[in-house]
């Protein structure tokens, strides 16, 4: 071992010296050079080699030299070189304003003597300065300008380092698709290049990704090659971070065994590196597989050590998971009490969060179409166009010959605008007319569609009414009618009183949703908004839901917080409470439910989740549409109508809302609402 040290040591030291003999000769050879572009051309090769010791002082006093032998010689090449390097020593001193300006410079230089490759290498710069800084437009535009230039030339590490950019800042706008794509280019220039850093990056990013967007079983594959790549001796924090990372996605998917693998070792492995962040994120999911299977005591073990942790290294993100992990341990030990105050700590510290660092919601940012009118060339034909329009004044006849045609087509464009004038009002006339008619028609066709949606809904309220409702009413019926003839004894009779008294409740489940939906379909249903309370509506309707909740033994999270809603009341509640109500019903014994709601760019987002068996890819398109009448039976084999959630849009878009669904298959689901809030008089 300590002799390959010692090689290690040697190489190191014989590239150092190597680099530092060839700094000295250039230094040697430009003190000869005579005051011309091969100087310039030397000193700039001097120059790159300063900066990649990262000596920027000396890199800097021969940038200002360069810079201005270049132009005493008018060498357009040694003013953009020498400008491009000097603005990469203001950007690594992080000097924004000066790093920039000289950017500018070196675009304008490059873009004189037609160097592409040049001003994208410039443009490219300044979108990785840009997107650090956190203006992701900017950054964006600029580097998507540079890849075009790049891929033509096949510059790899400009490449990985173009790709990684907008990966990055698609990341930061919540643009995860694109994020993933720009990635996955990243990760194909880097295996070309063999760059085993940017691989794991790239690779590892992506895992992340695929996680943000709960594909859960990309999310595993990526982290997997990480694992496969890194390196146990020099790679120990990393592979303490992504051990935990690969157990959660497992423990989502209740593939115990595999996630008690990767989390167990994953914590041997931290506290063997003494790494306390990977200790505490390895606890926090251990104690969250533990719970899942109903080692309490145990969870409570390793939760109580990860909350100490949290405290102690003040990691504030693992400190909420731990909150809510928590809340739902003393919730399963009925440890009421101590939920609540774990609760308690969990919201505050989610506001002190949502305070400190808001979230980066996506941005409008319209990728550039290089791939017909290059950005970068088209500036440069603008350039020169600029150029040429600068050398008229040069040639006093140009000019004069300019004017006088300037003069003919103006007397030609008054005759003209004379001659329009005349017809102007009779065309006017006409537009008029015609946009009347076109507003007719569109009224008459608005009026077919509506009647033949009205014709549909009739249809469907008799087909349900003949098929749900006569079961219903069926069931009671000969319920009622055993009795009367004595078939069976009272005793018997109290014995079936909780069915007979279920398949009244669907009776009138079914009457009151259908006349609500009814309503809306006729557009009888007018919204009338006020300003109301949503925490409010919460608490009324898990009041509900409380002895469902308690009989199915789940774990129900309020983090309702006080908020203005402005719309209609009694709407917004029979939405929440058919949320709640499904969330109950798809829920099995030991779920956890939990209902929030936050403000979302100015908007209210009301979420009610649950850990239940969710919902298949092809049945979710159907959830929300009136024409399939889809239902399915919960857990506890509860009945439904199939038109819950078709009330539910219905009701949230009279309210200027809308409504949609995540959910996987076996992990649960999460339902949102988006509201108006009430102005800020109400």
């Amino acid at each position: 071992m300590k002799q390959l040290l010692t090689l290690a040591a040697c190489l190191i030291s014989l590239f150092v010296f190597s680099q530092n003999e060839k700094i000295d000769e250039l230094k040697v050879q430009l003190a000869y050079q005579k005051q011309d572009s091969t100087k310039v051309d030397m000193s700039l090769m001097l120059i790159s080699e300063l900066y990649a010791i990262e000596d920027y002082n000396i890199a800097l006093l021969y940038v200002n030299e360069t810079s201005k032998l270049s132009e005493e010689i008018n060498y357009t090449k040694g003013l953009a070189e020498s400008s491009y390097y000097r603005a990469l020593i203001y950007t690594n001193r992080n000097d924004y304003f000066n790093s920039i300006d000289n950017y500018n410079k070196s675009k304008t230089y490059y873009s004189q003597i037609r160097d592409t490759l040049g001003v994208a290498k410039v443009s490219n710069s300044i979108g990785l300065l840009e997107i650090k800084r956190g203006n992701y437009a900017v950054g964006l535009q600029n580097s998507l300008s540079a890849i075009d230039i790049f891929e033509k030339q096949d510059l790899k590490e400009e490449l990985s380092t173009a790709y990684n950019n907008l990966a990055e800042a698609y990341y930061k706008t919540n643009q995860f698709d694109k994020a993933i794509e720009f990635n996955l280019k990243a990760l194909e220039v880097r295996e070309r290049i063999n760059d085993r850093v940017g691989i794991i990056t790239s690779t590892k990013n992506i895992a992340e990704l695929y996680s943000i967007l709960k594909e859960h079983r990309k999310a595993i594959e990526y982290y997997e090659k990480v694992l496969e790549i890194l390196n146990p001796k020099t790679d120990k924090d990393l592979r303490g971070e992504i051990l935990p990372k690969l157990g959660s996605e497992y423990l989502r998917f209740k593939e115990y065994d595999k996630a008690s693998e990767y989390l167990v070792e994953g914590l041997k492995y931290n506290r063997k590196q003494g790494n306390s962040e990977g200790i505490l994120r390895a606890l926090n999911a251990i104690g969250n597989l533990n719970l899942q299977k109903e080692k309490v005591k145990l969870a409570a073990k390793q939760l109580d050590e990860a909350y100490k942790i949290a405290q102690k290294i003040d990691n504030k993100t693992e400190l909420l998971e731990n909150y809510k992990l928590h809340i739902a341990l003393d919730s399963t030990r009925g440890y009421f009490e101590n939920a609540f105050f774990w609760k308690n700590k969990y919201h505050n510290l989610k506001d002190s969060l949502a305070q400190i660092d808001q979230p980066v919601f996506p941005i409008d940012v319209d990728p550039l179409d290089i791939s017909i009118n290059n950005p970068i060339e088209e500036n440069i034909n603008k350039f020169e166009d600029k150029t040429e329009k600068t050398t008229w004044f040069n040639k006093p006849w140009i000019l004069f010959g300019a004017l006088a045609a300037i003069a003919v087509l103006l007397s030609f464009l008054i005759f003209s605008l004379l001659k329009a004038k005349s017809h102007k009002k009779e065309l006017n006339k006409q537009k008029e007319k015609l946009a009347q008619e076109k507003i007719r028609n569109e009224t008459i066709l608005e009026q077919t569609h509506h009647l033949e949606e009205v014709n549909q809904v009739k249809d469907k309220l008799f087909s349900i009414v003949s098929h749900d409702l006569k079961d219903s009413i069926s069931s009671i019926k000969a319920f009622l009618d055993l009795l009367r003839e004595d078939s069976i004894s009272k005793d018997e009779f109290y014995e079936l009183i909780p069915e007979l008294s279920d398949n009244a409740n669907n009776a009138s489940a079914l009457l009151f949703n259908l006349l609500n939906w009814s309503k809306s379909q006729m557009q009888n249903l007018e919204p009338k908004p006020e300003s109301f309370n949503i925490q409010d509506v919460f608490h009324n309707k898990i009041a509900l839901v409380e002895q469902k909740v308690e009989d199915k033994r789940i774990v129900l999270i309020d983090e309702s917080q006080q908020d203005f809603i402005y719309a209609d009341k009694s709407m917004v509640e029979i939405v929440i409470q058919n949320l709640i109500t499904n969330a109950v019903k798809f829920s099995r014994t030991g779920d956890v439910i939990t209902v929030s709601n936050q403000d979302v760019n100015g908007k209210a987002l009301i979420c009610v989740e649950d850990t239940g068996v969710g919902i298949s890819k092809e049945n979710i398109d159907k959830l929300f549409n009136a024409n399939k009448n889809f239902t399915t039976v919960g857990t506890k084999n509860e009945k439904g109508t199939g038109l819950g959630l078709t009330i539910a849009k219905d009701l949230v878009e009279l309210n200027n809302g809308r409504i949609w669904v995540e959910s996987t298959q076996n992990v649960g689901s999460k339902f949102f609402v988006e509201l108006p809030k009430a102005t800020s008089k109400a």
